[in-house]
Order: C-alpha cells, then sequence, then structure tokens
C-alpha cells in the first residue's frame, strides 16, 4: 500500500506541475497588457513601463517562469493587481464558500446518480428505463448555466420558494448546489445501471436466485454492492466537473467564492490570482483523486496486485 501511494503522489506532483506551467504559458499568450489594465486608458508610456519593472513583465518568458515557480515553491502567492492584496488570503477568504457548495452538489450529484441508476438497472427496458435514460441525457447535454436559470425562473421567478442569488443562508444554497448536482448525476446514472446490469447476469448472481435468497436481498446486498467498486472512480471525475462548474455556477447565481474570483480575474488579466486558483483547485482535485484511488485498492485489492504486475 505504500509503495502505491508513493506512486500516486508521484504523479500527483507531475499533474499539479503540468497545469501550472500550462496555465502560465496560456495567460502569457492572451492579448492584453495587465499594466494597461491596472493603470486605465490615461497610463503614460512610463508609467506603463516603470509598473512593467515593478511586476517582472518585462523579464523574458523563460526568466518570468522560472520566477513564478520559485514563488510558488516558497509559497509566495504574490499580490494581487488589482486589489493591491495577497492572493493567498484572499483565495481562503472565498474558499469556504466554493467549498460548500462543492460538498451539497456532491451529495445531490451522488444521491441522484444512485437511485435514477438503480431504478433504470431494476427496471430494465420498461417505461421507468426509458424515461430515466432520457432524464439522465437531458442533464448531460444541457449546459451548466441552462440548468441553472431553468431553477431560477421555475423555483425563484415563478413559485417563489426560493431565492435566486446570495451567500448568506443555507435556503441560497439550494439552488446552485442543485444546478450542479443535476448536471453530474446523470452520467453516475448511467454508470450505475450499466455496473449492475453487468453484475445481475454474472453466474454467482443465478445462484444467490436458485438459493432462495429476496430479489431485494439479491439486488441490495450483493449486486449493488460490486457494481458500486467501478463507479468509485467515477466520484473523482464527478469532483472535477463540479469545481469546473463552480465558475458558471457562482457567475449564474451571483455567488461569492473562488469561481467568481477566477471569472474575475481573468477578465482584469489578474494573472498572480488566477495562477494560484489554478493551482490550488489542480491540488484540491489531485488529493480527491488520490483518496479515491486508495479507497479503490482497499475495496479491491487486484488493483495493486495489477499495478505491481504491470510494473515488472
Amino acid at each position: 500500500m505504500a509503495e502505491f501511494i508513493v506512486r500516486r503522489l508521484h504523479v500527483s506532483i507531475i499533474v499539479v506541475w503540468g497545469s501550472l506551467t500550462l496555465v502560465f504559458l496560456i495567460l502569457n499568450v492572451l492579448p492584453g497588457d495587465p499594466a494597461e489594465l491596472i493603470l486605465g486608458q490615461t497610463a503614460t508610456e512610463e508609467m506603463i513601463a516603470k509598473l512593467h519593472n515593478s511586476l517582472g513583465l518585462g523579464d523574458s518568458t523563460w526568466q518570468q517562469y522560472v520566477t513564478y515557480m520559485s514563488h510558488i515553491v516558497h509559497g509566495n502567492f504574490g499580490v494581487s493587481y488589482v486589489t493591491k492584496q495577497p492572493v493567498l488570503a484572499h483565495l481562503i477568504e472565498q474558499f469556504p464558500a466554493t467549498l460548500s457548495l462543492t460538498v451539497a452538489s456532491v451529495i445531490i450529484a451522488i444521491g441522484l446518480g444512485l437511485i435514477l441508476g438503480i431504478l433504470s438497472a431494476v427496471y430494465p427496458n420498461r417505461m421507468m428505463d426509458y424515461v430515466i435514460r432520457f432524464v439522465t441525457l437531458f442533464s448531460i447535454s444541457m449546459p451548466t448555466f441552462w440548468i441553472g436559470i431553468l431553477l431560477i425562473l421555475i423555483f425563484s421567478v415563478s413559485l417563489h420558494w426560493l431565492p435566486a442569488i446570495g451567500n448568506g443562508s443555507w435556503q441560497q444554497l439550494i439552488l446552485p448546489a442543485s444546478c450542479l448536482g443535476i448536471a453530474c448525476s446523470g452520467s453516475l446514472a448511467r454508470m450505475v445501471r450499466n455496473s449492475m446490469l453487468e453484475v445481475i447476469h454474472e453466474q454467482y448472481v443465478t445462484t444467490l436466485r436458485s438459493k432462495g435468497l429476496t430479489e431485494r436481498n439479491v439486488i441490495y446486498r450483493h449486486v449493488l454492492r460490486n457494481a458500486l467498486i467501478p463507479t468509485i472512480t467515477m466520484v473523482g471525475i464527478l469532483v472535477g466537473e463540479l469545481l469546473s462548474g463552480s465558475v458558471v455556477t457562482e457567475t449564474v447565481f451571483s455567488r461569492q467564492g473562488v469561481g467568481k474570483v477566477v471569472v474575475d480575474a481573468i477578465m482584469q488579466k489578474d494573472i498572480p490570482v488566477v495562477q494560484a486558483a489554478i493551482m490550488f483547485a489542480s491540488i484540491f482535485y489531485v488529493l480527491v483523486n488520490l483518496c479515491v484511488d486508495i479507497t479503490y485498492t482497499v475495496i479491491d485489492p487486484r488493483i495493486r496486485s495489477g499495478s505491481k504486475s504491470a510494473l515488472r
């Protein structure tokens, strides 16, 4: 187990480094001068040149990259070009709102995905199965912002049941969390359905039925438990979808959070904020997937043995 975790940590470090490098290169080729955005249209050439020197924007791309990676290694994420506040403190202040949205969305997505997937597998090729497959296809196909607007129109504008915007109360969390949860539940439901249908046709399931076990006992105590093993890997992908979806959702529902900060920083080309936010998102995503991999190997030790044989 320790050897497996060490290998996964090495891969995780490479993934984070690759993400940071890619973000740095993309931000450097984007049009627009951060100095001009900061100083405004009335800035003189002398003022722009002075700010370039103070921010290190006049250095070569390679020198900027080395400085950037060196600062990250030492925990120095710089100061926002726009607010003049330390980037780390600003992101930490906004992180709880995004974390609460992500956790609530995961709960909704897993709950919906399991319920729909189980019902679809238990009643295959029937009306309920067809309806659920249509609903899951709808949730996968529709953009997150479209689902968010639809929820606002129904539950806020028409029925006046829930507030559409804000961060203050748990009621204001329901619509954005439901938006993300619905958007991600479709793929999870399809994974659960396919896994259960594969397990249902296994020989040992026929043996259990021949021994007189009830259908409920067979499905929920044996089939579902074995079918959920490959579904665990879907959770890591799910978290990645929710992190990326939070950028759009926080904008649609006017919620303060890391996603909203990233959108504003991109619009203003506030490079330190964007780089730090992407780094934290990458680390969070990698840690979640590492936990998923460890959980998967604990449940199914064949993964460890398979990886060892592959290395040999």
